[in-house]
């Protein structure tokens, strides 16, 4: 017989038969699994352990599949994995063909949406309530946002049209003061406020008070929300109506570990006829100390000892993170020249801009999960004469493209984007693999793009990008460096021109960025077979070097480009336009990732997967020569 509730627990209708003592040792349960799995396999341990609650509420009261639980970002949902049967999975969490890191409608019908990128929550939830009034039916709509996903603009925008729609709804804001970094920002003082002012406390005790008296809320209080710019409310809390004003009724905060309270104002807010958001307060890492302490650490944080909390001791020796590297190299910038600003998207530690931001603190912006804003901002500030340089996950670039395009590369203005990320980046999965930025970046006009091959080449990139002038990205991977040593005096390179790195004559390799090591490995093994392989690390992904791509199409047999990117609208797409331009024929094969959505995994199983590690490169070179020498027979 088991000994643990979450053994018995297959699907959330079972949780509906669980005292609410059972559901609170339900959620320790829980936690125990998340921090025993986690520490093998790594993962967002503190969004996740600091909802559990919530979730274990939520699902007490919802009958899902019917009824619909959206979560924001997602990477707070392991304990709605493991009460949807998935538990026997969860040891292989975020590892290859193992349960994703996030929601994931393809692995179970309980996961709404394929939740990733933060902010689009309340779009998705108002979206499926707007189809519920179309069809007729009765589903409830519950989505879980985060207090930092709240400040992201596409979650005021939908705000906006929930308030005028009032469309029946509940939105659970999950206020833990986090992002990945420490929130920022005019909202953040606003919930502080909501937290601690008694006036509103007391003001909301009197509203809640009446929710748990009028069973369905009537007429008057749903006016309540809508009118309440013409309330005498609006004297008495001038500081805390934001939500209101929007016309979306506003619980008082509660705190979100207790199940009792939790449950009892989920269901009164269930039974209203209008947009009711439920401010829970809740402390991220919540059931264990390390990741309390360091929330920002244990946000997505690889394999670590439960005991101390500590990860891996780093090995003496090894190559530093390109992050890192990126980090050092943009203080050095920034100590020679003080138009250089900073820009992130709560994403300091993650971009590695700490020892930025501690140095330089005026010339530093976390705009928090705004990726929209900091483009933009970047823009006025290099029309201001600064240098502004925004280092963002490149998968998190693509909310800004019409700010990247409209706001500072139509004017031509001096904005470096440095893309982090960029490529596979393992087991947070296809909503976080960089694969796109090659596509969305080449085809800009003005835009430069720099794919450096090692770190050296990045310090050497960036103070390239900070002196040429115009809009320039840089892509650079996740994890270590190669291990080459960084330069003291970074060079300027010269604009679209590549570099040899080895010779040969029978086949080219045009590289760009990580591939470039692993293109040179597959041109040592086939170098062992008598195939002379020229490898050649293109550095620039535009303007391409027309020249070194000419020069490979007639001096070899068969010419490759080998991206980390997608092939479609990629750098590979773009050497065949130079040589359709210049009436060149040459056989060609183009490496890359395939038009689909990459799964999660160790990011050199994936390149292995995908034919993108020196043997599958060295494979798919000598599947290429022996059909072009098989036609050169058969004619």
């Amino acid at each position: 017989m088991s000994s643990r509730i979450l053994d018995v627990v297959k699907s959330p209708a079972d949780l509906k038969v669980l005292t609410d003592e059972d559901l609170g040792i339900l959620a320790a349960e829980i936690r125990e699994e998340i921090i025993s799995t986690t520490s093998k396999t790594g993962g967002h341990v503190a969004s996740s352990l600091g909802a559990v609650e919530i979730i274990l509420a939520a699902h007490s009261l919802l009958d899902s599949p019917k009824d619909k639980l959206v979560f924001d970002v997602g990477h707070q949902a392991y304990a709605h994995k493991l009460i949807t049967g998935r538990l026997d999975g969860f040891q292989n969490l975020r590892s290859y063909g193992g349960v994703s890191g996030f929601p994931r409608p393809q692995e179970s019908e309980h996961d709404v949406h394929p939740s990733g990128h933060a902010s689009d929550s309340l779009s998705v939830a108002v979206g499926l309530a707007k189809a519920r009034v179309l069809k007729g039916t009765d589903e409830k709509i519950v989505t879980i946002i985060g207090d930092a996903s709240l400040s992201g603009g596409m979650a005021f925008e939908a705000l906006n049209y929930v308030g005028h729609a009032q469309l029946p709804m509940v939105i659970i804001l999950n206020d833990n003061e986090m992002s990945i970094s420490r929130n920022v920002g005019g909202l953040v003082r606003h919930l502080g406020n909501m937290r601690t002012t008694s006036r509103y406390r007391e003001a909301r005790d009197g509203v809640q008070e009446r929710l748990e008296t009028s069973g369905r809320v009537g007429r008057g209080l749903v006016n309540f929300g809508r009118g309440v710019k013409e309330s005498v409310k609006q004297m008495v809390l001038p500081h805390t109506m934001m939500f209101e004003q929007l016309g979306i009724v506003c619980t008082a905060p509660i705190g979100g570990h207790d199940i009792r309270v939790l449950k009892e104002t989920l269901e009164v807010c269930l039974a209203m006829d209008a947009p009711v958001l439920m401010h829970v307060v809740t402390k991220k890492g919540a059931g264990y100390g390390h990741a309390t302490k360091d929330p920002e650490r244990f946000h997505g944080v690889g394999p670590y000892d439960i005991a101390t909390g500590k990860g891996p001791a780093k090995k003496e020796g090894a190559p530093p993170s390109y992050t890192d590297v990126f980090g050092a190299a943009l203080v050095r910038e920034a100590q020679a020249d003080e138009r250089v600003v900073a820009i992130t998207a709560a994403m300091q530690g993650g971009t590695g801009l700490k020892a930025f931001a501690k140095e330089f603190p005026d010339r530093f912006v976390d705009v928090g999960i705004a990726e929209e804003h900091a483009v933009g901002m970047a823009s006025g500030l290099a029309a201001g004469g600064r240098k502004p340089v925004v280092a963002v996950y490149s998968t998190f670039m693509q909310r800004a493209l019409d700010q990247m395009i409209i706001n500072c590369a139509l004017p031509n203005f001096d904005v470096v984007f440095a893309l982090d990320r960029a490529g596979l980046v393992g087991e947070d999965g296809p909503t976080h693999h960089g694969t796109f930025d090659i596509a969305y970046t080449r085809m800009i006009p003005n835009m430069k793009v720099l794919a450096p091959s090692d770190e050296a080449e990045l310090v050497h990139g960036l103070h390239t990008a900070l002196a040429i002038g115009g809009p320039v990205a840089i892509r650079y991977p996740r994890g270590s460096a190669v291990g080459v040593p960084v330069p003291e005096e970074p060079s300027v390179l010269e604009v679209g021109k590549s570099r040899i790195l080895r010779e040969g004559n029978d086949v080219a390799i045009l590289a760009f960025g990580r591939m470039v090591s692993r293109c040179l490995g597959a041109a040592d093994l086939l170098a062992e077979e008598g195939i002379g392989v020229r490898v050649v690390d293109m550095r620039w992904v535009k303007p391409l070097d027309e020249e070194a791509i000419l020069a490979a199409a007639r001096e070899c047999k068969l010419l490759l480009t080998a991206e980390g990117g997608v092939i479609s609208g990629g750098a590979g797409e773009g050497v065949l336009s130079v040589l359709a331009a210049a009436g060149e024929s040459v056989p060609t094969l183009l490496l890359g990732l395939p038009d689909e959505f990459v799964t999660h995994g160790n990011t050199e199983l994936l390149a292995k997967e995908l034919g993108l590690d020196a043997h599958g490169i060295a494979r798919q070179i000598r599947e290429k020569l022996s059909c072009e020498n098989q036609s050169v027979d058969n004619q």
